[in-house]
């Protein structure tokens, strides 16, 4: 029997995108798809341009739900990792360290390294960093509402 942590961690490790839900100060939803890398299981790293609406979104309201999943196998086949949290921008002194270590990860994932000048300044993009507070799968025998929660 394969544990839902195990499950939980393949998901992530093999996907390259997160959907990210986010809301604005009076709570209209917006998600979008974003490409992450992991730090930990604990944290999503992506780069965003601050004008995306999602990146405005967090500006205004931190709490974020996100799920990764494979969309590309049969109906009925996929599994998913749900979870919630806060997100946002990577500030200061911390921006170079997110940043290569985005880059790092991103490279065999089919991203690429980052430049520290596209994040800073006047680059158009920023670096932005989920800190996860609880990861669920779904399984039909759980109940009630049938997630299963995971500790990563």
């Amino acid at each position: 029997m394969v544990a839902f942590e195990d499950v939980a961690r393949t998901v992530l490790d093999e996907n390259r995108y997160v959907v990210l839900g986010t809301a604005d100060a009076g709570g209209k939803p917006w998600v979008s798809p974003v490409f992450y890398t992991l730090s930990g299981y604990r944290e999503l790293i992506w780069m965003s341009s601050p004008e995306a609406l999602h990146s405005r979104n967090l500006a205004e309201r931190a709490d974020v739900s996100l799920v990764v999943f494979d969309s590309r196998v049969t109906p009925g086949d996929g599994m998913a990792v749900y979870m919630c949290g806060v997100a946002a921008e990577v500030t200061g002194e911390a921006v170079a360290a997110v940043a290569a270590a985005y880059g790092d990860a991103a490279l065999p994932r089919g991203g690429r390294r980052v430049r520290i000048e596209e994040v800073t300044g006047d680059g158009i993009y920023r670096m932005y960093r989920a800190t996860v507070r609880e990861h669920w799968i779904l399984d039909p025998d759980s109940r009630p509402d049938g997630r299963a929660v995971v500790t990563l």
